[in-house]
């Protein structure tokens, strides 16, 4: 296949997971979903650029028809979780109308073409499949209007650069020739059967468990997107809810923020402790002082476990096309985390006579950025294909 870039994103109500091809050559990469407007009267020049991180120190001005020009300019992802007036999502957040939402994909890809070319100030990145992610809930009806507004020119001024001459500002201009919009869980489906190099199946069982079909529940921040797969296709009937870890994230921030005297920058600085695992669930308000907040955080897991499996039961029933499925998949960062505490309700639902035999995955989080990956390389294939049939066709008519 003919050597394309692509730059593929899960957005995900905490991080922004990232897969990057140029040329063949992958980059994998995970970004905070968190902004903060950047104000030059309390910026703190660093004692020593030598030392500084890049992604630690991302502040960007987006030029773009999708962001209106106020010529305000943004701390975006690490940068943004260090200040104190960080922005985190909201509730239920209709990601194709916020600004923060290309305000973090522009400033992503950007971002990927400054670490590939580091050493100049003026970079133009062509982008040939972008591809992003939806959740199911607004996936049909923002797809397209999604897919138009990240379409064409794009221009990302990174400032405060470090070592980077006066006035310290590197210029990255995008061009986005075509767009993907996947959605979220089918993605995960996508991963799970084919293979991301050959793009062949896979797994055979699982395709042909779709026969009599397959129900995958993606647990994220603000969304549990439930896929109905019946013969290797979705379902239409089946779609997801407005529920996901995010409140119970919110929860235990507080919890530790009044008992324990420690303050969390952000959602995703939590998210991170727990996806470590539990040796890593304490905190430390003042030095050389460690707090166990393993209390506060197995609680609201457990919580969130119950509510998940009562919304797979729920799916599973209110679907005639998809009863009596045979397999139901966990997937997503927040199924992960909370692995053990949904197998340990989903016994409760066996003792109930409603097994919920869930099947969890290898590297659950990165499973739709896995697929979008794979559609792209599928959709550039198949352009590549036609175009050099059109041009056959054109040799032996001419």
């Amino acid at each position: 296949m003919k050597s394309n870039n692509i730059f593929s994103v899960d957005i995900g109500n905490s991080w922004y997971k990232i897969l990057a091809s140029d040329d063949g050559e992958m980059a994998d990469y995970q970004i905070p979903n968190a902004i903060a407007l950047f104000d030059e009267e309390f910026y703190e020049k660093p004692y020593d650029e030598e030392d500084m991180d890049l992604e630690e120190s991302l502040i960007v001005e987006i030029k773009s028809p999708t962001v209106i020009d106020r010529r305000e300019i943004y701390y975006v992802g690490k940068s943004a979780m260090m200040q104190k007036n960080v922005s985190l999502t909201s509730f239920n957040n209709q990601k194709t109308n916020e600004e923060r939402t290309y305000i973090l994909l522009y400033a992503a890809a950007a971002y990927h073409a400054l670490r590939s070319n580091p050493s100049i100030t003026d970079i133009s990145y062509h982008i040939d499949q972008l591809a992003v992610s939806l959740p199911t809930t607004q996936y049909k009806e923002k797809k397209e209007i999604f897919k138009q507004r990240l379409m064409g020119d794009h221009t990302v001024i990174f400032h405060k650069m470090p070592g980077v001459s006066a006035p310290k500002e590197v210029v990255v201009k995008l061009h986005v020739e075509d767009v993907i919009i996947g959605a979220e869980g089918a993605l995960a489906y996508v991963s799970l059967t084919r293979d991301m190099d050959s793009l062949l199946i896979t797994d055979d069982a699982l395709v042909k468990d779709s026969k009599k079909g397959i129900i995958i529940g993606d647990l994220g921040g603000d969304s549990v997107d439930f896929v109905g797969i019946k013969n290797n296709k979705p379902v239409a009937s089946v779609e997801g809810e407005t529920f996901g870890i995010n409140q119970f994230l919110d929860n235990i921030i507080q919890k530790v923020n009044k008992n324990e005297l420690y303050s969390f920058n952000s959602r995703a600085e939590l998210e991170e402790k727990l996806a470590a695992g539990q040796s890593e669930w304490y905190v430390e308000p003042f030095a050389g002082v460690r707090k166990d907040i393993s209390k506060y955080i197995v609680p609201q897991l457990r919580l969130m476990a119950i509510k998940y499996l009562e919304h797979f039961d729920r799916v599973r029933s209110s679907s005639n096309e998809i009863k009596g499925a045979a397999r139901y998949i966990a997937v997503g960062g927040a199924a992960q985390i909370a692995e053990k505490q949904i197998k340990e309700a989903a016994v409760k639902w066996n003792e109930r006579g409603r097994p919920i035999d869930l099947m969890f995955p290898e590297d659950m989080a990165k499973l739709n950025v896995r697929g979008l990956m794979i559609l792209s390389k599928m959709n550039l294939f198949s352009k590549q294909q036609n175009y050099e049939n059109e041009n056959n066709y054109a040799v032996t008519t001419s």
